[in-house]
């Protein structure tokens, strides 16, 4: 996610000449812009490629959109070769792109010209198509885009904010970590919310309690990612471990190793695997909000959850893990939790059951979900940036 070294000034990729030599051979044409969304998810992200198709069309279309503009933020964090001021200008650039005061083909051009080959072609491919997905993104109703643009708004300056300040020692507590999560996954779930409500009245009659769970499904999506890739984000000079949770174990991530395997390092890592566990849970609860005839919409949240829970039980069975390939589901549990998903989706009880007990052995901690973390701060974010 960090860089590995600094690259030099803004101006080595911001001349005209520079840009203009940039490839501009012809790449893949699409029938429409359903099949360029279709095809950009499958090639971005197997999972949402998965998840996102389930949703009814008009949801569909919308946040298949709304994760590719996300997917433009990541692309910009995760770069290893750029220095974190640099993707600080790349987030701001990109937030004037969707308000519609910086220009789309510029920025594309910009950005792939600092992206190096270890960001994958297929991202290379999205980054290219910048323009074409904020065409898509302008062609949604006016509520519906401003649902999204104050989403991708928000990641990216509280992405920024973080690239800025991290440390590779990792953030100082827990509040530190929920605040990380919800500028790159809670806000998610407070848009999803919105155009949720904005797709179905009889779902807005229930938007004050899903809205208190929205961060919350959100956040433990995020902690299972952080864990599972806890060793990758490492190698790339990146650590979004809470320091306090593992001080409180009698262990000091300054002195933190790849592949550390000590008993009070894991028992960190089980501490915020309770975590997740409570906010998937929450997850649960948010889900079985929506009314039982959205199979699509509950679909969309259960086997997201499902296959959260169960990377969350790889790892607490694999506390020694070294590599996020150690903890990654197979297949077969990926098609397990679809059909099972499909089979209960209607039966609120059965999910319940279902849940509990495939988190039977997991640590478990409180959590808050009357509001987001990151609220009463977002305000003085937004104002500094």
């Amino acid at each position: 996610m960090m860089h590995l070294k600094n690259r030099s000034a803004m101006a080595e990729f911001s001349s005209p000449s520079r840009l203009d030599r940039l490839d501009v051979a012809t790449h893949k044409v699409w029938r429409s812009d359903d099949d360029f969304q279709s095809d950009m998810l499958e090639r971005v992200s197997r999972t949402f490629a998965l998840t996102i198709p389930q949703l009814p069309h008009a949801l569909c279309r919308v946040v298949s959109n709304a994760y590719l503009l996300c997917r433009i933020v990541d692309t910009i964090e995760d770069e290893p070769v750029i220095s974190s001021a640099r993707k600080h200008y790349f987030c701001q650039q990109f937030v004037g792109v969707l308000n519609g005061t910086k220009n789309a083909e510029r920025f594309a051009r910009e950005l792939a010209a600092a992206l190096s080959s270890r960001t994958p072609a297929a991202e290379h491919e999205l980054i290219r198509n910048v323009p074409r997905v904020i065409q898509i993104s302008r062609s949604f109703s006016i509520p519906e885009r401003q649902a999204v643009q104050q989403c991708v708004a928000t990641m990216a300056n509280g992405m920024a904010q973080f690239q800025l300040s991290n440390d590779k020692h990792g953030l100082t507590a827990l509040q530190d970590l929920d605040r990380y999560c919800y500028y790159v996954a809670g806000v998610v779930g407070e848009m999803l919310t919105t155009l949720f409500c904005l797709y179905s009245p009889e779902i807005a009659k229930r938007r004050d309690r899903l809205f208190r769970l929205a961060v919350c499904f959100g956040q433990g999506l995020q902690m299972t990612n952080i864990l599972k890739d806890v060793w990758e984000d490492y190698e790339n000079g990146a650590c979004w471990l809470p320091r306090q949770i593992f001080a409180d174990e009698d262990f000091d991530l300054h002195k933190l190793a790849k592949g550390e395997k000590s008993p009070q390092f894991q028992r960190g890592i089980q501490r915020l695997v309770g975590v997740a566990h409570g906010h998937l849970r929450d997850a649960l609860r948010y889900t079985l909000l929506i009314p039982r005839r959205e199979t699509g919409i509950r679909n969309f949240c259960l086997w997201a959850i499902g296959m959260a829970v169960l990377t969350l039980r790889k790892i607490n069975g694999h506390l020694n893990y070294t590599d996020g390939n150690q903890v990654k589901i197979s297949r077969a549990s990926v098609k397990g939790t679809v059909v099972v998903s499909r089979l209960a989706v209607r039966h609120d009880h059965v999910l319940w059951l279902l849940f509990y007990a495939a988190t039977l052995r997991l640590p478990l901690s409180r959590t808050e979900s009357a509001h987001s973390p990151a609220r009463s701060s977002a305000g003085a974010l937004d104002r500094a940036v």
